[in-house]
């Protein structure tokens, strides 16, 4: 039974509900001392390529095509061994128990971390 899987701002304080806490942005979060950030894992692998992540540029108005290019770049993981270790291992947390995605962005809604969180929560993922 798979359980559930939220997504805040990896600069909020951690909560008793959170489960197991996931960084899943690329690069580190400005300003954010490692053991401050009271993380159990750093998945960076799962994030958006460098790429794509330059051309959404946190603009609102993309985020409905960086949706779309984003889970076509999760959908490619066979290609890349990494990034299907990294969603195997944000898979089997899932089953573990809850599972907090953290990002250091400010509007989450429209973050990698959503997208996932979204992914991870459907009955075929």
């Amino acid at each position: 039974m798979s359980s559930s899987v939220a997504v805040r701002r990896v600069y909020d304080d951690p909560m008793p509900e959170d489960g197991a806490r996931v960084l899943v942005d690329r690069i580190w979060p400005r300003g954010l001392r490692k053991e401050a950030a009271h993380l159990d894992e750093w998945l960076k692998d799962v994030a958006p390529s460098s790429e794509l992540r330059a051309w959404y540029g946190h603009v609102p108005e993309r985020f409905g095509e960086f949706r779309h290019r984003y889970l076509a770049e999760l959908a490619d993981e066979p290609t890349d061994p990494a990034r299907q270790a990294a969603l195997d291992r944000l898979r089997s947390l899932r089953e573990q128990g809850p599972v907090t995605l953290l990002t250091a962005t400010k509007d989450v809604a429209r973050s990698n971390a959503a997208v996932l969180a979204e992914m991870l929560s459907a009955p075929t993922a």
